[in-house]
């Protein structure tokens, strides 16, 4: 006789079984909001087949995670996606805080929610998949052609779940409140003055808390000429121009549980309907333009001077790109990104 869970877990197979022969080319994330379910769920129905379950510390997985040589790391969030190849290198963990520091795969992680891990092999591409506890992808590690599979194989052993049948318990999601409209009643001038006085641009997130501002409430309420909005088509002139004169600049994107950068130059750039594409042999970056509801240069001072970065909101709020010009902590930026900044983009 069948349990309940083999039961609900054979009823949504059917469904994304069905659903995948009317919709071949529809990836697994789009198909889980279709289909009003999480990634997570959909790919449980694959365990016993190109699926497995995996368990233990995975601080500790992702220690082992250099042993596969040459991979691809893979971080997103709604409206963006950043790949990065290269190998996992100097991974350290406080707490649940994590860092891995290559030169190629550089990541912050924070392992507080990170609840639930695959092995998945989709047509001979293999990789690790974690997500959180509402069953949303956090992170992903692709094998590539350079990987070492026996490693993989001897990974995925180790911490393969010993209960296959345990069944997901996903949290559901609370909706997204919309970003607030009114101007908050703070002291301006103090706030502003704490913007000037900054020196280590991590702070400015301690300075948003203190004043219980908004990303777009902070940006709004800058000193003079230290945030402006632009253009979100801008975005297409910034890769364009970092493409033609080789600065290399840096690409952040987050999720609540991890921030995966990318630090070189950009080659080859393309526009495909709203996505505007990254397509590097060794970095890859997806950004739908239609989710950019604000686009800001955002100016921080440091010990080693302004910091420029660019910012991408969206509706709701949300900070979900961001780019700087290549640095270093307590070295100067690059002129070369400042001015690409201040050419490319068109002031709104």
């Amino acid at each position: 006789m069948k349990t309940i869970l083999e039961n609900s877990r054979g009823e949504l197979k059917q469904r994304w079984s069905d659903f995948k022969l009317s919709n071949p080319k529809i990836r697994i994330r789009d198909a889980a909001k279709q289909l009003e379910v999480t990634e997570a769920e959909l790919l449980e129905t694959g365990i016993g087949e190109n699926v497995i379950l995996l368990s233990g510390d995975f601080r500790e997985l992702l220690k082992e995670v250099g042993t596969l040589g040459h991979v691809m790391a893979l971080t997103r969030n709604d409206h963006v996606v950043h790949e990065r190849k290269g190998t996992y290198e100097n991974v350290s963990f406080n707490n649940h805080v994590g860092l891995v520091l290559g030169p190629d795969i550089d990541l912050r992680l924070c392992l507080g929610d990170w609840k639930f891990g695959f092995a998945v092999s989709d047509q001979d591409r293999h990789s690790l998949q974690f997500f959180n506890s509402f069953g949303e992808a956090v992170h992903k590690i692709y094998l590539t052609d350079q990987s070492n599979q026996d490693a993989y194989s001897a990974l995925v052993s180790k911490y393969r779940a010993d209960d296959q049948n345990i069944g997901l318990s996903v949290q559901p999601v609370a909706p997204k409140s919309a970003a607030p409209t009114e101007e908050p009643e703070i002291d301006k001038e103090a706030f502003q003055a704490e913007w000037l006085a900054l020196r280590d641009t991590h702070d400015f997130f301690g300075l948003l808390r203190k004043y219980k501002l908004s990303r777009k409430q902070a940006l709004r309420n800058a000193p003079e000429g230290y945030a402006y909005r632009i253009k979100p088509e801008s975005m297409k002139n910034v890769f364009d121009s970092a493409s033609e004169t080789q600065v290399p600049i840096m690409v952040f994107v987050s999720n609540p549980n991890c921030i995966q950068i990318h630090t070189g130059p950009i080659s080859k750039i393309f526009v495909m309907g709203p996505w505007l594409n990254i397509m590097d042999p060794e970095f890859n970056l997806h950004l739908r333009e239609d989710a950019i509801d604000e686009a800001w240069v955002v100016k921080k001072p440091s010990e080693a001077g302004l910091v420029t970065g660019i910012e991408l909101i969206d509706q709701e709020g949300t900070m979900f790109n961001q780019f700087f010009g290549k640095r270093k902590p307590g070295i100067p930026e690059l002129p070369e990104w400042t001015a690409l900044v201040e050419n490319a983009t068109v002031k709104l």
